[in-house]
């Protein structure tokens, strides 16, 4: 599966340790994230991931685009609610996902629960769905 990777620069360290924690899952996948995150993440886990440019400068964009095309099938998107006006806008990506049936979690909960849904096979449907 394409699991993108996406979160807040206040969320970043959650999402280090969610890789951490999840890393034998995540690591059987194809994994992409804006370029910053991507690259924290990397730092701690060595998974192999696909980065964009950071969040700021056309990242969310990238990943955006191919949400659009139907190529993601699942998204963890650890956002901050306090989020600066710098970081990338989450509404865009909600509806994106929402088009397209794409499994989105905003929070550390639902990360969880995508996340070992996946390793179910319970988002197998995805493969068909594309």
């Amino acid at each position: 599966m394409n699991i993108g990777l996406i979160a807040h620069d206040g969320k970043k360290t959650l999402m280090q340790n969610f890789c951490i924690a999840y890393r034998g899952i995540l690591s059987k996948h194809n994994l992409f994230a804006t370029g910053t995150t991507g690259r924290l993440i990397e730092e701690v886990t060595n998974l192999s991931i696909h980065k964009y440019l950071a969040g700021h400068l056309g990242g969310e964009q990238q990943m955006s685009a191919q949400i659009a095309q139907n190529d993601i099938d699942a998204l963890i998107f650890l956002r901050d609610p306090m989020a600066k006006p710098h970081e990338p806008e989450v509404n865009g990506v909600i509806k994106l996902c929402d088009m397209h049936n794409i499994p989105m979690a905003t929070n550390l909960a639902t990360a969880e629960l995508i996340i070992l849904s996946i390793d179910r096979g319970d988002l197998d449907w995805r493969e068909i769905y594309r």
